[in-house]
C-alpha cells in the first residue's frame, strides 16, 4: 500500500472484507480508506476501465492502492454470478452508481441480502437514492450549492468558491466509510445486514454542522432580503488570508480576545484595544492596516515572526510544500509515492492506549 512505517501498524480493520465496484471519486475514496485501515478490498472493475479515471490519474490509479483488482463483465450472467460468490463471502459493498443501475445488473441489495443476510450494501451518489434530482448528474460543486454551504464562502458581492472535491465528495467519501463501519458492527451483534444511503448532499450538510450553527445566529452572511451583519469570518481584520511581499500568503484566525490581543502585540500595533475586537465598525480601516502590513514582509518572515505562537497563524502552503513542511513531516501526514508524488497518509491514527 506504499505506507510509510509508522502507518502500517493502523489495522483496526484488518479481516474486514469488502466488495468495491469501480466508480468515480467518493466510492473510491471511502473503499481506499477502509482499505488504509486494513479492511481487504476486492475492486471490481468493468473491462476497457473508465475514461474519466484516467483523465484524471493516467495509469497509476491512486486510489486503487492497497486494493484487488478484479475485472469481471458485468453485463453477462457469468460476471453477475461471479460478483455475487464475491459478495457472499464479503462484510461490505460499495457501489456508486446512479439509482437503479445495480438493480438492472442484477445486483440490487435484495438480491445481495439473499445471498449474505449480514452484507452492508454501501451506496454512494451525489443526490441520494430517492428525491427529484437523484436520477440527475451532477459534481461535487453542485452538491455543496444545494446544501447552502457552498453560499456562505462568499464576501459580499464576490462570487463563492471552494476547494475541488473536498467538502462535497471527501464528506461523501467518509459519510460512507463511516456508515459502512456502522453497519458492520451493527451487523456483528444482530447478524442482519442494511444498505447505507451515502449522498453527497446529505454528508456535507451534516458535516455544516457549525456553520449552520454560526449562521442561525447571524455571525457567517445574511439570506437575501435580510439585513446583512458584519461577519467575523469574512469581514473582521483577524481571520483572513493576506498577500505577502513575495506574492505567497499567510492566514491569521485570532478569534479569540486573548489570540488577538498577541497578534496585535506580535504585530507592533499598541495603538489599537484588543477590548474593541469585536467593534465592527472599526473593521474595515483596520483590515486596510493589516493587508499593508503584510505586504511589508514575505511569507517566510511572517513565519518566522508568527508560526508555533497562540495568533492562530499558518502559511499557505502548495501540496508540495505542505508534505514538506516540518509539522507535517513529523506527523508523518504524507506519504512519498513511487514516482516522486505524495498522497495524505490514513487518518485517523489508531495506538495502542499507551
Amino acid at each position: 500500500m506504499n505506507l510509510t512505517p509508522a502507518h502500517e501498524q493502523q489495522q483496526p480493520l484488518k479481516g474486514l472484507k469488502v466488495v468495491e465496484f469501480a466508480g468515480l471519486g467518493p466510492g473510491p475514496l471511502a473503499g481506499r480508506m477502509l482499505a488504509q485501515g486494513g479492511a481487504e478490498v476486492t475492486l471490481v472493475a468493468r473491462p476497457g476501465g473508465n475514461t474519466m479515471a484516467s483523465q484524471f490519474s493516467g495509469a497509476d490509479h491512486p486510489l486503487r492502492r492497497g486494493k484487488q483488482l478484479l475485472v469481471i463483465d458485468l453485463k453477462s450472467a457469468a460476471g453477475v454470478a461471479q460478483a455475487l460468490a464475491l459478495i457472499a463471502q464479503a462484510d461490505a459493498l460499495i457501489e456508486g452508481n446512479r439509482p437503479g443501475v445495480m438493480e438492472r445488473l442484477g445486483l440490487s441489495p435484495a438480491t445481495c441480502h439473499a445471498q449474505n443476510p449480514r452484507l452492508v450494501y454501501g451506496r454512494m451518489t451525489g443526490w441520494g437514492q430517492r428525491g427529484p434530482l437523484a436520477n440527475a448528474a451532477g459534481h461535487d460543486l453542485n452538491y455543496v450549492a444545494l446544501t447552502g454551504l457552498l453560499s456562505l464562502s462568499a464576501r459580499p458581492g464576490e462570487r463563492p468558491m471552494l476547494p475541488p472535491t473536498v467538502v462535497g465528495d471527501g464528506a461523501g467519501a467518509l459519510g460512507l466509510a463511516y456508515g459502512i463501519v456502522c453497519g458492520v458492527l451493527q451487523a456483528r451483534f444482530s447478524g442482519q445486514g442494511s444498505v447505507v444511503d451515502a449522498a453527497i448532499i446529505d454528508m456535507a450538510s451534516a458535516l455544516g454542522g457549525l456553520a449552520h450553527w454560526i449562521h442561525g445566529s447571524g455571525g457567517l452572511g445574511a439570506e437575501p432580503g435580510t439585513p446583512q451583519r458584519p461577519s467575523a469570518f469574512h469581514d473582521s481584520p483577524f481571520y483572513d488570508v493576506y498577500a505577502c511581499a513575495d506574492g505567497r500568503f499567510i492566514t491569521v484566525g485570532a478569534l479569540e480576545p486573548q489570540f488577538y490581543a498577541l497578534l496585535l502585540q506580535k504585530l507592533e500595533m499598541t495603538d489599537v484595544d484588543p477590548r474593541a475586537q469585536y467593534d465592527s465598525a472599526a473593521w474595515p480601516a483596520l483590515k486596510a492596516r493589516f493587508t499593508a502590513l503584510f505586504l511589508t514582509r514575505t511569507r517566510a518572515q511572517w513565519c518566522a515572526l508568527l508560526e508555533g505562537t497562540d495568533v492562530c497563524f499558518a502559511p499557505v502552503l502548495t501540496i508540495t510544500e505542505a508534505a514538506a513542511h516540518p509539522h507535517n513531516l513529523a506527523r508523518g501526514a504524507f506519504d512519498v509515492l513511487p514516482g516522486g508524488g505524495v498522497q495524505a497518509a490514513p487518518a485517523p491514527r489508531f495506538s495502542a492506549s499507551s
